[in-house]
């Protein structure tokens, strides 16, 4: 088991549900990446993400898909591309990303809780 957190630690991650509304290649990645623009609504609007997701996802097919983000991290710089969110994912068997996503649509913008 991890090192325990309390349940005030776990109120200071913000995940949130948004939708992938733009994605795109990022060939000038180290590894290889999809940049995403993720629409969370209301006041956080649309935020970017690059995410190494190339082996299950294509761009094309990430459009109009809900996933769920840590929306409070600071924005990091990855390469030319500014990463504003943390689009969450698990690991399948070969350790490749697998998006987590809700089974079933939702509110943009919806807080995990």
């Amino acid at each position: 088991m991890s090192n325990a957190i309390d349940f005030d630690d776990f109120l200071k991650v913000d995940v949130r549900t948004g939708v992938i509304t733009r994605a795109e290649p990022y060939p000038e990645a180290r590894k290889p990446a999809i940049k995403l623009w993720v629409d969370f609504g209301g006041d956080l609007g649309v935020k970017k993400s690059s995410a190494q997701i190339t082996t299950h996802y294509t761009p094309e097919a990430l459009i109009g898909t809900q996933v769920m983000a840590v929306v409070n991290f600071p924005p990091r710089q990855i390469g030319k591309f500014m990463s504003e969110v943390l689009v969450l994912g698990f690991p399948d068997a070969d350790g490749e990303v697998v998006l987590a996503r809700p089974d079933m649509t939702v509110p943009i913008g919806g807080r995990l809780h």
